[in-house]
């Protein structure tokens, strides 16, 4: 559980605490340190931080104008946890930046290991001012590259429910998410436009299809994510929305399997994405 922050903005949902390199409209590096007192920053959060951080190269290139909102990876590799105190150094290389979209690379260490890498991400932009001051982002990316922000400053996620509905052991999972009606997280994503982020509901998604293939009719308790793919958000979720959740897992080959995961709210697909699970090696 965590408790409300006194100023949301720029804390409840915000992983970039120090940018250490900044090459306007190329590639950044930076830092978030992830506080300890949080019970868990899982891979769908670190993904997060690598986001933020081209983000702000993005919006810097565009003097503004627009921000890259619901960007995506076409794969996505998960190389390890990281744990609660410690430090994440942030990396993002530009591809391509315009008005209509940003195109990057990036990935995410701890001690010089990596833990997560992002490949071929795309992001739409949208008109910043729906979403957020222009001015109070253009003053807090200068914070963030001159002396940086105050580490500690969020205070985790409040545990979302996830509602199953029926379950086949092994094999599929069928639920309910009921998107909170107000959250911390809404006064930071956005400020102007509340919006579910989709990082979130990977993470609740991500979750859902690992109870399914760490079932023992399945790949048993020492399965891990390995790999995300073919993810797309085709629509904002918003506060208050009811989302029905399916994962079906695939046939197990090798020690191995793929989870498909889908979101729909009122019938309408919303989210889906396509998760790659094994059985570690290392135990």
């Amino acid at each position: 559980m965590t408790h409300a922050v006194s100023d949301p903005h720029f804390a409840a949902y915000s992983f970039v605490d120090r940018i250490t390199q900044f090459d306007a409209g190329m590639r950044a590096r930076g830092t978030f340190a992830i506080p300890a007192q949080i019970d868990a920053f899982p891979s769908a959060l670190v993904a997060e931080a690598v986001g933020q951080l081209a983000a702000w190269v993005a919006m810097d290139a565009i003097d503004f104008r627009g921000r890259p909102v619901a960007a995506l990876a076409t794969e996505t590799r998960l190389l390890g946890d990281a744990t609660p105190g410690a430090r994440l150094d942030l990396a993002v290389d530009l591809q391509q930046c315009d008005d209509d979209a940003v195109a990057y690379d990036g990935h995410a260490s701890i001690g010089g290991r990596r833990i997560v890498e992002l490949a071929d991400c795309l992001g739409p932009m949208l008109p910043v001012a729906d979403f957020d001051s222009p001015d109070a982002l253009r003053e807090r990316l200068a914070l963030l590259r001159e002396g940086g922000a105050r580490e500690g400053r969020f205070d985790g996620v409040d545990d979302i429910a996830v509602n199953v509905a029926t379950a086949v052991p092994g094999k599929s999972l069928h639920a309910t998410i009921d998107v909170p009606s107000a959250a911390p997280f809404f006064a930071d994503h956005f400020p102007r436009r509340p919006v579910f982020p989709a990082t979130l509901l990977l993470d609740l998604m991500m979750r859902g299809a690992m109870d399914v293939a760490r079932a023992p009719e399945a790949l048993g308790p020492h399965a891990r994510a390995t790999r995300i793919t073919h993810v797309k958000m085709r629509s904002f979720i918003v506060p208050s929305q009811r989302l029905e959740v399916e994962i079906a897992l695939g046939p197990v080959h090798d020690s191995a399997a793929k989870a498909m995961l889908s979101a729909k709210t009122d019938g309408k697909l919303v989210a889906s994405a396509r998760l790659e699970v094994v059985v570690a090696n290392d135990r």
